[in-house]
């Protein structure tokens, strides 16, 4: 049967021998746990089975020292193949989802120092013999996960450690000849230099994003003309910025999700009317008219799911202290103390509940920022926030 395994598996009898351990009578690859010790010799399949008996715990358990020098002693490697197969991609690609998610719902402190892990394992998979294509699918797939993982480390603050990622993701995108990774990647980094306020810096990364913006999907095109309409608001450029949302616009009506990459999977209706709002909020302060990005942001705050909380705090925050004082339009909700209390106390316990300081320090300082703000031009009135400007 052997020789037919093989053949199943697109590897050589001797490949197969090897992952087999048949000579040796020793399991192929059992995930090895204990402490570090290259002297150690592999475990065989009768001893890694083997726990502890009962009278081995005859009372308290002594550790030994601290919980994280025990912790951190307890080693667990996962082997690599030694041919890669489609069954690869399928691993790298749900580990990014779920890193991604998890970002998501908790911010970078839950899930960054996991999925950097994830990605130093991943990262080995690019040494490793395979066809063209699935060396090009999963140089991809890794890259996508390297984008993640610096996101979460931006989102931490951990900023060089970003860098590196995102470093390491474009290397992927050229390697893979990904145009679509490059460009979500280069965006990623957009947002990170906006953030730290390199407006310059920022331009150019968007624009380098935007090269042959032509291989890219309609989403991804309203996505990046997003960005930079945004930042040629901050700049005072309004004209151009109006004429970007407009064509974010017509981008998004044609967008086909099926089309888009798995990282894309985020730039729904909601996202769109979020990120779009922001982006004219600049327009909508220099012109007297709120209405002009409340709209949007209202319509965000209405869409979007609960599996992006941090999403929908933004755009809460957002619409609770547009302008800090500008006032929405007549009939807006927002436009009532009311309406704007409740969008300002969901946005504060939203703050507090799923993404305490610890795990988002993006998120958790432009709350704090943006609250600040708000209190010190506004007092309490009983239950509502009287939202007119303050005497003082």
């Amino acid at each position: 049967m052997q020789p037919k395994l093989a053949r199943a598996l697109n590897v050589s009898p001797d490949e197969l021998a090897k992952l087999l351990m048949i000579e040796a009578g020793l399991s192929s690859a059992p995930a090895t746990t204990g402490p570090r010790d290259a002297s150690r010799p592999q475990q065989t399949l009768t001893e890694f089975r083997t726990s502890r008996r009962a009278h081995d715990y005859p009372g308290g358990i002594d550790l030994g020292g601290s919980l994280r020098d025990f912790l951190a002693d307890t080693v667990v490697e996962t082997p690599l193949p030694t041919r890669l197969g489609w069954t690869e991609v399928e691993h790298v690609r749900p580990t990014t989802r779920a890193v991604a998610m998890s970002e998501n719902l908790f911010g970078g402190g839950l899930s960054c120092e996991a999925a950097a892990a994830q990605l130093r394992w991943a990262g080995q998979l690019l040494e490793v013999q395979a066809p063209r294509d699935v060396h090009r699918c999963v140089t991809e797939a890794v890259g996508n996960l390297a984008s993640v993982v610096a996101f979460s480390a931006f989102d931490i603050a951990n900023y060089s450690a970003a860098d590196r990622c995102f470093e390491f993701a474009l290397w992927c995108a050229d390697e893979s000849g990904s145009w679509a990774l490059r460009a979500n990647t280069l965006a990623e980094m957009t947002r990170k230099a906006a953030y730290l306020g390199n407006v310059d810096d920022a331009l150019e990364l968007i624009e380098f994003a935007q090269v042959r913006s032509d291989l890219l999907t309609a989403t991804a095109r309203a996505m990046l003309t997003t960005i930079q309409a945004r930042l040629l608001a901050l700049t005072g450029r309004y004209a151009e910025a109006q004429a970007d949302v407009d064509r974010v616009d017509a981008h998004f009506a044609d967008h086909d999700p099926d089309a888009d990459p798995p990282w894309l999977c985020y730039y729904d209706a909601a996202e769109h009317q979020g990120s779009t709002g922001k982006a004219l909020i600049p327009i909508a302060q220099a012109c007297g008219n709120p209405e002009l990005a409340a709209g949007r942001l209202t319509a965000a705050v209405e869409l979007q799911a609960a599996d992006y909380p941090r999403s929908r705090t933004f755009s809460r925050v957002r619409l609770a202290s547009f302008d800090d004082g500008h006032r929405v339009s007549t009939g807006s909700c927002a436009d009532r103390p009311s309406g704007r209390d409740r969008h300002g106390r969901t946005t504060v316990e939203t703050a507090h509940d799923r993404t305490p300081q610890p795990c988002s320090k993006c998120c958790s300082s432009r709350a704090a920022e943006r609250c600040r703000r708000a209190e010190a031009r506004h007092c309490h009135v009983g239950a509502d926030v009287d939202l007119t400007p303050s005497a003082g």
